[in-house]
């Protein structure tokens, strides 16, 4: 995990739980055969693709504390 997606993912969820929480479930989408929702032009490890994804606005916190795709 880079940790310069980290620190500016941190920007983005100020809240390290709930980043961890976001991350975690985007991880297990992204293993089980979920799509990646940017460009991957290099390789990137499941968990840079969804912190990436959160910086970049792809994915968000829905109202029962899951994650979906951003509208």
């Amino acid at each position: 995990m880079k940790t310069e997606l980290v620190e500016k993912a941190s920007e983005v969820v100020e809240d390290s739980t709930l980043l961890i929480n976001m991350v975690s479930k985007r991880v297990r989408q992204l293993n089980n055969g979920r799509s990646p929702l940017i460009t991957v032009v290099e390789r990137l490890g499941a968990a840079d693709i969804a912190l990436t994804e959160i910086i970049e606005g792809k994915i968000v916190i829905d109202d029962g504390q899951g994650i979906k795709e951003a509208e």
